[in-house]
């Protein structure tokens, strides 16, 4: 087993060991994240991968859909994640309109994400109408993931999250998509809940590192939201079984430090005054 400390001296994942990885068949692992003290403990795990998701909107700030997520606080929240897991890939998510809009804004927002917020790649999520903007960013030096598939920030369109890819004619248009954005230059690509068929005929027909979420075990590396894995959220899709009841457990502890407050048994830790000081505060 590898220990804490073999595992803080690792070599640091970057692209290119991704893309070894990828070549050699051997997967790598991601999920997101979105403060330094998670990722601190992540990255010691072995995770290869961190995204700092626009999901963020969802499980960090409250909201019902990952369009309502900030810029400036999503880019602060990558910087965190960098800083606590040095030594590991973080991807940053452009949030909604951040690159929609117009060429040179989605420039200069995917550029504060590396600058800001210490980025490694930058993901939008693109169909191949998107390739001029990519290969823009790309001539401007942004490494880019290009986001297929299910499209959460499609949501409005959709009427909720949906599936990709079901129907052939919907599995060539997926397909086409990835093919397009990696000639336009994305480094990596990440596919979303289509079938298996998909999948395969994606890596078949792309030669740059596809990460997976709810698109079936072929993909070089998988994602999920963290807390979707722990348990912690009340409803998660139906590829991310978890693997622990975290938050029930977060709820016990807590009802366990309101009960310690209630019984003035907070803690065994007491200052004490220097000697002699007591007695002047009482004088």
């Amino acid at each position: 087993m590898t220990t804490t400390l073999e595992q803080n001296e690792r070599n640091p994942i970057t692209l290119r060991t991704l893309a070894r990885m990828a070549r050699a068949e051997a997967p790598f692992a991601c999920l997101t994240c979105y403060d330094a003290t998670t990722a601190r403990w992540l990255e010691r795990a072995g995770l290869h991968v961190l995204l700092v998701g626009d999901t963020a909107a969802e499980v960090i700030l409250g909201y019902d859909s990952t369009i309502h997520m900030p810029l400036d606080v999503a880019i602060a929240l990558t910087a965190g994640v960098k800083r606590g897991a040095p030594n590991t890939v973080v991807m940053a998510d452009m949030p909604f309109l951040s690159y929609q809009a117009d060429d040179a804004s989605a420039i200069r927002n995917a550029g504060r994400f590396l600058t800001e917020g210490l980025a490694d790649v930058v993901k939008i999520e693109a169909d191949r109408s998107f390739a001029p903007l990519v290969r823009k960013m790309v001539r401007a030096g942004i490494p880019l993931c290009g986001h297929v598939g299910s499209r959460p920030q499609h949501v409005g369109l959709t009427g909720g999250y949906t599936s990709a890819g079901r129907t052939a004619d919907q599995a060539r248009s997926v397909i086409e998509d990835a093919m397009v954005l990696e000639e336009a230059g994305c480094v990596m690509l990440l596919v979303e809940a289509v079938p298996e068929e998909v999948t395969a005929q994606i890596m078949e027909n792309t030669n740059v590192p596809l990460i997976g979420i709810g698109a079936g075990p072929a993909c070089h590396g998988q994602i999920l939201v963290l807390q979707d894995l722990l348990g912690m959220t009340d409803w998660q899709p139906g590829f991310a079984t978890p693997v622990a009841s975290l938050g029930t457990t977060i709820q016990a502890l807590a009802e366990q430090w309101v009960s310690r407050v209630a019984d003035r048994n907070v803690t065994d830790h007491r200052y004490q005054m220097r000697d002699g000081e007591a007695d002047k505060l009482e004088a």
